[in-house]
């Protein structure tokens, strides 16, 4: 079965950090290119990050370029996003998922709130 559980959410301050963590068993993830998506209230699926298997290529949308950084690590098999200088805009539920631009698992998510 495969399974992808998020973590590290929480409640920031505008200009302030987060690390997020997603643990994925169930399947090769050294094999598999991962990214990174959110979902804010009232609004779509939002992509925000891929990284390929080895962690060398990766991609981030224009909202969140310089401010966020995507990585993984193979031998434990988590992702992570490290997530500085947030903004008002970010908030959201921040889910890892399997692809690098599509794919058929997603976690259920950590929430990330930002208060000004």
């Amino acid at each position: 079965e495969v399974r992808l559980v998020e973590s590290g959410g929480g409640l920031v301050q505008t200009g302030g950090s987060l690390r997020l963590s997603c643990e994925a068993s169930g399947f090769t993830f050294s094999m598999t290119d991962m990214r990174w998506v959110r979902q804010a209230p009232g609004k779509g699926l939002e992509w925000i990050s891929s990284i390929r298997v080895a962690g060398s290529g990766t991609l981030y949308a224009d909202s969140v370029i310089s401010r966020f950084t995507v990585s993984r690590d193979n031998a434990k098999n988590t992702l992570y996003l490290q997530m500085n200088n947030l903004k008002t805009g970010d908030p959201a539920v921040y889910s890892c998922a399997t692809g690098y631009t599509d794919g058929i698992f997603r976690g259920q998510g950590t929430q990330v709130t930002v208060s000004s």
